[in-house]
């Protein structure tokens, strides 16, 4: 499931490395605000086995925002989604947003004009196609690489790509104790490259659509949660599925 929060802003534009980052630190302090205990065990422990974080988010949008250059445009009314397949997560999100009238994102004031809840699709097929906003990233193991220091991340268009999303599926489900046949059928879309920097750096990948099959509960819950690593730092966002 995912929240829904609408909000409008006066400003006009956002760096490049403000767009995303600011969102992980919001998701915890929300959650930490209802319920320490859980927003303490995310943020250092991790969830399930594999100690993965289930949580996810998009950048704020803006649909009449006039695009500008070199900078991220805002404006206007517009709207950040905020996703995870725990039911705890989202109501520890939903309980501390229906009391904020302003989120601080990396400086810029959003004023909160209101919420709602967004059910996943029903992939009832077993089915899904899902494309995403921001960029998919996965990191090489050092076996896969002959040299650790320059290829450490791992673009969509490179040979070990398929293997390691799909680890990261199976990890995924694993994690939430849901079945772990899930496979990717097919790559259908690769986006441009980009970089966004996050806390730890500067995290290149590139949006991608792809075929998914799986039990309809754990795509749901891949829906929610994201494609790739780094789901909790704003990476792999799903904008549109079917």
């Amino acid at each position: 499931m995912r929240v829904r929060v609408d909000i409008s802003t006066s400003a006009t534009s956002l760096p490049w490395k403000a767009v995303l980052s600011p969102g992980r630190g919001i998701a915890y302090d929300l959650i930490s605000r209802v319920d320490r205990a859980l927003g303490r065990d995310l943020h250092e422990d991790g969830w399930g086995p594999h100690g993965m974080v289930p949580f996810g988010y998009g950048a704020p949008v803006f649909p009449t925002a006039k695009r500008q250059r070199g900078v991220y445009a805002v404006g206007g009314k517009g709207f950040i989604e905020f996703g995870s397949p725990l039911p705890e997560v989202i109501e520890a999100w939903a309980t501390e947003l229906r009391r904020r009238e302003l989120l601080d994102w990396g400086g810029t004031a959003m004023r909160v004009l209101g919420l709602g809840l967004v059910d996943p699709p029903e992939f009832r097929s077993g089915r899904a196609r899902m494309r995403t906003d921001s960029p998919v990233v996965l990191k090489l193991s050092q076996q896969d690489t002959t040299d650790p220091a320059q290829r450490t991340w791992l673009l969509p268009t490179e040979p070990h790509f398929p293997e390691y999303f799909q680890l990261n599926l199976r990890r995924k489900a694993e994690t939430l104790g849901l079945s772990p046949d899930i496979g990717l059928e097919s790559i259908t879309w690769v986006g441009p490259k980009r970089s966004f920097a996050v806390g730890s750096g500067a995290k290149p990948g590139a949006p991608v659509e792809v075929d998914l099959r799986g039990e309809p509960e754990t795509l749901r819950a891949i829906w929610a949660w994201g494609l790739g690593q780094a789901n909790s730092a704003g990476f792999g966002w799903v904008g549109s599925a079917r």
